[in-house]
């Protein structure tokens, strides 16, 4: 029998409330089915409306009729906070979700978890036909169940009371959605839609910004493609179905497998490491002319950050009297590849005065002692004067044509030992001017060297077809401003303006690197002090033991007749255009090697390069091939020489005899 409000007489309704699941638990499962089965065929009953979202349970008992409160018992319950937040996942889904989630399950049948301690399993086993004593949560009442279906309209929709309610799976469905729609209700939260969400949990402080490149900026700068060339990827996916074959694993794209596309973004190329050229650029770009291009330009901003992101290059400046003598060191590398710094520099520019007889050998030691990373870009000679630039070979396409030109100091002179000789490129947008030279000796002849230095600037005719790239910051009278970066390095023979014992006294004071109170008595830095030689020019500090004279294979100075006063005669000084474009590293000799009555003096610096414009006569790539084989070919057969020497002193044995 019923009430004329629908209500059984003998019902009894038990509200109770969990701090943590937030979920009603009243009769067992056994009582529900049986109030399901004598309730089948009735018609709803009427209800007064859902209550609002957010009000308290007492509020909410007030709605409900009066014959319902007769026969109610109502637990006091002291609201407090629960020991820990749990998260939940919403129980209330639409019928595609529970769908997507039905075959998840048929699919994923290892992610079911029979004891229920997950926190998600619930969402998994709502998902398949259960008995209802397994669900979470049974509905107590009918007036319980449709009270709590007025939070969630959705719900109410699908399961109308007074209508068939189907298989048991319904109703474990139904329970499970009123027991978090309830749940909900008693802690004051509402559900869009009826709908329930988890609460979005907002960060303690602002996050950082973030791009959507996650890629490195040295990824980033190294692997950038051409604006021109974005459509590469699409056009080589569609004619010919594969993608960066050569870069990744083409199964994890083929079967729907999401990955990250930052790191195909920063490749290069679809086919390879090279940067992708149209068909219709090579047919209309002439590399040996140039182009006028913003973008793409060989010599342009976009090629530059590619091999120098910091637009930094190491050069290596040296110079060195070799006295004329025909032996060479053995070994090169304390010379030309220093242990002080980790890595090789970008360049190598080496200026030799009274040159060994073989230049051509000469070269082949420096491109032995080098490497295969290396090729001569360029050497030069006048007389006894040699110079040679050594450059990675992957930049050879960035240079310029090289120009040199000479001056000759000493007219009288059958042989050329005095004079300078000059060579100057563009390398991407900034020009190089390189000088060595051998002024004239003599202690007292500093006005003399003040002449070789005047005549050299006017002389040199340079440069001849590159354009120079700063035009209205240069001077006809003065080959050194019309150059953006200037390195002038040789035997300019300077001396020390005091006599060999007070030298001798001072270096035995100081055997290390504190020769300050040598240079007090330098002629170069006095009169670049004054402004009368090297103008504009500055010099690294000088930590270093005087490089000339000593005795030929000896570290012992001069102990002939002569006596001669250690000086500072090889010297390597640096000019620019902007401010602060080179930085000195490193600034030394090299005592080791004792084959002249002078040590090599190098210098080590960071330079600045700029983006130029492909409007000048490029070196198209030239570079002495065949002192490049020579020189690999001896590395080669020295370096298997050194293992078989090292292989016969393993077998060899030595027996002695008592």
């Amino acid at each position: 029998m019923s009430t004329p409000n629908g209500f059984p007489q003998h019902s009894r309704v038990c509200v109770s409330r969990s701090m943590e699941g937030g979920a009603v638990q009243g009769l067992q499962a056994k009582k529900a089915g049986k109030a399901a089965k004598k309730e089948a065929g009735e018609g709803a009953p009427p209800t007064e409306g859902p209550p609002k979202i957010g009000t308290p349970i007492s509020e909410t008992l007030k709605l409900l009729p009066e014959e319902l409160k007769a026969n109610m018992k109502i637990k006091s319950i002291t609201p407090r906070p629960p020991r820990k937040p749990r998260l939940e996942r919403a129980a209330s889904l639409d019928e595609k979700s529970w769908r997507r989630w039905r075959r998840f399950r048929t699919s994923q049948e290892s992610l079911t978890d029979p004891n229920e301690t997950s926190s998600s399993n619930g969402s998994l086993q709502e998902a398949s036909p259960s008995p209802p004593s397994r669900s979470r949560a049974s509905p107590c009442n009918p007036c319980c169940q449709q009270d709590s279906l007025h939070s969630s309209p959705d719900a109410l929709e699908a399961s109308p009371v007074g209508k068939s309610r189907g298989s048991t799976s319904d109703l474990g469905k139904r329970a499970s959605e009123i027991s978090s729609a309830f749940g909900g209700l008693l802690r004051g939260k509402g559900f869009a839609g009826g709908k329930p969400r988890l609460a979005q949990i907002m960060p303690a402080r602002p996050l950082p910004p973030m791009e959507l490149n996650v890629a490195s900026h040295s990824l980033r700068t190294a692997n950038r493609i051409d604006a021109d060339c974005l459509d590469y990827r699409p056009y080589s996916q569609h004619k010919f179905g594969r993608v960066s074959s050569s870069l990744s694993d083409t199964r994890l794209h083929g079967n729907g497998t999401v990955y990250d596309s930052c790191s195909t973004d920063s490749m290069k190329s679809t086919f390879s490491l090279l940067t992708p050229i149209r068909a219709k650029d090579v047919r209309s770009r002439s590399y040996l002319e140039g182009s006028l291009l913003a973008s793409g330009a060989l010599l342009g901003a976009e090629e530059l950050s590619r091999y120098f992101p910091d637009r930094n290059i190491g050069i290596f400046v040296a110079t060195w009297n070799m006295q004329g003598q025909k032996e060479l060191p053995v070994n090169l590398d304390d010379f030309l590849l220093p242990t002080d710094p980790d890595f090789a520099q970008d360049m190598y520019v080496i200026g030799v005065q009274e040159g060994c007889p073989d230049r051509r050998e000469w070269e082949i030691r420096l491109q032995e002692t080098l490497g295969p990373h290396y090729v001569l870009l360029h050497s030069a000679a006048h007389g006894v004067l040699y110079m040679s630039v050594f450059i990675r070979r992957d930049l050879i396409w960035f240079c310029s044509e090289v120009e040199y030109a000479t001056v000759t100091t000493r007219i009288v002179s059958q042989i050329k030992t005095k004079g300078a000789l000059g060579l100057c490129f563009t390398f991407f947008g900034t020009s190089f001017l390189f000088i060595t030279s051998h002024f004239t000796s003599g202690d007292s002849k500093v006005n003399e060297r003040k002449l070789d230095y005047n005549k050299t600037i006017q002389a040199l005719t340079l440069p001849k077809n590159v354009p120079d790239t700063n035009p209205y910051r240069s001077s006809s009278s003065d080959v050194t401003t019309r150059f953006d970066e200037v390195f002038w390095f040789g035997d300019f023979n300077f001396r020390l303006n005091k006599d060999r014992e007070t030298v001798d006294s001072i270096l035995n004071q100081n055997p290390d690197t504190d020769v300050s109170k040598l240079l007090v008595y330098d002629q170069l830095t006095s009169e670049m002090s004054r402004g009368s030689i090297f103008k504009g020019f500055q010099e690294a500090d000088i930590h270093f033991r005087p490089s000339y004279k000593f005795d030929i294979g000896k570290d012992s100075y001069d102990t002939t007749s002569k006596q001669r006063t250690p000086s500072y005669t090889d010297r390597v000084v640096f000019r620019s255009r902007y401010k602060d474009d080179i930085q000195a590293v490193k600034y030394s000799s090299c005592p080791v090697i004792r084959t002249s009555d002078h040590r090599p003096v190098f210098a080590l610096f960071r330079v600045k390069v700029r983006p130029g414009r492909d409007n000048i006569p490029l070196a198209a790539g030239q570079f002495d091939r065949e002192l490049y084989l020579i020189g690999i070919r001896r590395r080669i057969t020295r370096e298997l020489q050194k293992r078989l020497e090292q292989k016969d002193q393993k077998s060899s044995s030595i027996c002695s005899i008592s």
